[in-house]
């Protein structure tokens, strides 16, 4: 898996505070995102990491420094699926081709359209979950058709809060595999991730941030003792398992697998 950022820049942070109603979330962040990059953001909860996303997003404007786009440039965002409302009369391909852009003579669909939600529903597997009710999908169909909504927008740089949030390791898996697989076609990708073991160490770059980037890297690089007690605030024991990393809480009396 390739994608740790030498193409050219599509967006670039530098010198950046950010946050909320004048409360800084972000602290002299630079960060930059290149169009053959393939980054997951790793940190606490409330240490910054959806506040990074949406500055990429441009939802959230910086307090200070800079945020320059490629000119241009097509961006789409799959939030957290715990902030949906599922309870929305709302079918699979309803869903997805609201995500149509917005500037648009007709308010009803065109054939050529429903095509294409057509061609992105099998493209994902779940071409025969067009007509069900988004409330009646499990966790990896509800993700695969959010992807479904960022991918008819041709993106370039694709953005993910918690992909892999409240699904099974099967499921699990298989978004990373269908991510991976987005990227190799050329999509630019950076997603937020809480699962260290099961997600983060499987991915090419690795960004660990606590209110500023605490450190940057491959895998080998970055999840390391000394870089994630600067990231969590407690000491964890990294172990080598087939080549991979594996994470485990270092404590006097027991040690436990960590997805933090």
């Amino acid at each position: 898996m390739t994608g740790t950022g030498v193409g050219p820049k599509l967006i670039e942070i530098n010198g950046v505070e950010a946050g909320y109603d004048k409360s800084v979330v972000l602290h002299d962040v630079n960060f930059h995102v290149h169009e053959d990059q393939f980054t997951g953001i790793v940190g606490p909860s409330g240490a910054g990491k959806t506040t990074l996303l949406r500055l990429l997003l441009g939802t959230v404007k910086p307090y200070s420094g800079t945020v320059t786009n490629m000119q241009g440039l097509r961006t789409a965002y799959v939030p957290q699926l715990e902030t949906v409302n599922w309870n929305f009369p709302l079918t699979v391909s309803e869903c997805v081709l609201m995500s149509r852009p917005t500037k648009r003579k007709l308010p009803w669909s065109t054939q050529p359209e429903r095509d294409e939600v057509t061609a992105v529903l099998e493209r994902l597997g779940i071409a025969q979950l067009a007509d069900r009710h988004i409330r009646d999908l499990s966790g990896g169909q509800q993700q695969r058709m959010f992807l479904a909504r960022a991918l008819l927008r041709q993106p370039q740089l694709l953005l993910l809060d918690e992909p892999t949030s409240g699904v099974d390791v099967s499921t699990r898996h298989d978004i990373l595999h269908l991510l991976a697989d987005l990227h190799e076609d050329g999509v630019a990708i950076v997603l937020t991730t809480h699962d260290l073991n099961g997600m983060a160490a499987h991915l090419p770059h690795i960004v660990c941030i606590n209110h500023r980037v605490i450190a940057e890297g491959t895998p080998k690089q970055v999840i390391t003792p000394p870089v994630l007690e600067q990231t969590f605030g407690a000491r964890m024991e990294v172990l080598e398992h087939l080549g991979m990393r594996v994470v485990v809480d270092e404590q006097p009396e027991h040690k436990g697998s960590v997805s933090n």
